[in-house]
């Protein structure tokens, strides 16, 4: 069976600045959720139609919960190489009767805009109180059909932020089916730019809560490598199956593919190029009962890369993850839990020649839960914690990377292919520690965040 995923709009998210006490804060929250809840008294509930579903003649609502989520049908749509169609088709064949070409009759292009406000609790010296983004992003997708068993989730992306366009996520795949004994195989090949990109589940880092956040907040200076230091700098090719809708496999293969700079590289182009090719596996089981879904999977990836040069020894990193996956469908609510856990284990020879300890772990552990009512508003509660051990890398007062924090967020779509959200993330810990964690007296709680956004897919 061929089905749908309408397009998961990503978690690359510029964001805003903002400041002043946690007093004004709170009233400023209560204020926006008040209008919030008075416009969910009065609006209607109607559906948008971006590309996937002007090809499907589907609405959005048969793929996602709520973008970017996909649900069971929209997994399908995606594995199938996004070739679910219900428009005329422009056909060729030749004497042998086999079809040559196959086109849509009109481009599958889409567009994306987010707009933002952004207001952290205590202003950063030196910086603006109360940051907006418009836009936050704007993306242009061709997201649909090539041929009868290849399609393409394409993505150009402008960056306010350097004032630049350029190649954002991207997945180009073929996909077929064959009997294995007696039971349906969905086979295919993914070639994409962004290691879990390719991915249909809501548990993995291209596709995980939160799918949009503030730029205004510090970033948190420790991350996994599989958490997005990849994306867009390499070029992977792969292969996967779906066994009996029950069994998912993935193989791929990576190698750096960086934007930006002259082919051959040079000895002291890039950070972090690949040495060779690096594997990224994916595993999963899965099932799907009669209002609910349940999945339970592991990936990861084995990187050697050369941390600034293209010559001499390597840093070794190793991610192994595990997530699940779980779903509720009632007449008029939807619910879903997602969670997942990453070790990572480091062996830095280039970056720490000098030293005798070479070999470090890191961790990152995330669960969020959802839920979304038929009048188009949900909710969402997250927590994130990183950890592991004490690493001069990281570049933090203490050297650990330890950060941990809850996210709130309340969402609501007039429309299918539009969303308003109002976000707030606190932070316990952030970079190693909750009291001065930079050396300047400022402390975690300070960075809490609230983020309000209007994000639009037509």
């Amino acid at each position: 069976m061929k089905n749908l995923y309408l397009f998961r709009n990503y978690k690359s998210i510029a964001r805003v600045k903002v400041t002043e006490t946690g007093k004004k804060l709170n009233s400023n929250l209560i204020w926006i959720l008040t209008i919030l809840f008075c416009l969910i008294l009065n609006i209607n509930f109607c559906y948008g139609v971006p590309s996937f579903a002007r090809q499907t003649g589907l609405s959005c609502a048969v793929c996602h919960s709520s973008f970017p989520e996909l649900n069971s049908f929209g997994r399908l749509f995606k594995l199938n190489g996004y070739t679910m169609t219900n428009v005329p088709t422009i056909d060729a064949g030749n004497d042998s009767s086999i079809n040559r070409l196959s086109l849509l009759s009109a481009a599958p292009i889409s567009s994306m805009i987010m707009a933002s406000y952004s207001r952290i609790q205590s202003k950063i010296e030196g910086t603006q109180n109360g940051d907006v983004q418009f836009p936050q992003q704007l993306s242009l997708f061709y997201s649909g059909q090539i041929s009868k068993k290849v399609g393409a989730f394409i993505q150009l992306t402008y960056d306010p932020s350097t004032g630049s366009i350029g190649m954002d996520n991207t997945d180009i795949r073929y996909a077929n089916h064959v009997q294995v004994a007696s039971k349906d195989l969905l086979y295919g090949l993914t070639l994409n730019n962004n290691p879990t990109v390719q991915d249909v589940w809501n548990t993995i880092p291209a596709w995980r809560y939160p799918y949009a956040s503030s730029g205004v907040t510090p970033p948190l200076k420790a991350a996994t490598l599989i958490d997005g230091a990849f994306a867009g700098q390499v070029a992977g090719l792969g292969t996967y199956g779906l066994f009996d809708q029950f069994l998912y496999y993935e193989i791929s293969f990576y190698r750096s593919a960086p934007q930006g700079l002259d082919v051959p590289y040079t000895d002291s182009s890039g950070t972090l190029t690949i040495n060779g090719v690096a594997p990224y596996w994916r595993f999963a089981l899965q099932h799907q009962f009669s209002k609910s879904y349940f999945m339970i999977g592991t990936y990861g990836m084995s990187s050697s890369v050369y941390p600034t040069y293209i010559s001499g020894n390597t840093d070794h990193y190793t991610d192994l993850g595990f997530d699940l996956q779980y779903e509720y469908t009632l007449p008029n609510l939807t619910g879903s839990l997602h969670s997942s856990f990453i070790h990572e284990k480091q062996k830095l020879n280039a970056t720490f020649a000098d030293s005798a300890n070479v070999s470090f772990g890191l961790n990152s552990f995330k669960i969020d839960g959802s839920i979304y009512f038929s009048k188009g508003f949900g909710f969402t509660v997250g927590y994130f914690n990183t950890s592991g051990d004490e690493n001069r890398l990281y570049g933090t007062l203490n050297g650990k990377p330890d950060s941990d924090g809850e996210l709130f967020e309340v969402n609501f779509l007039p429309w299918y292919n539009t969303k308003f959200s109002i976000q707030y993330v606190m932070y316990n810990k952030f970079d190693g520690l909750a009291k001065n964690y930079d050396g300047a007296n400022r402390n975690a709680s300070q960075n809490n965040t609230l983020y309000c956004l209007a994000w639009l897919s037509f």
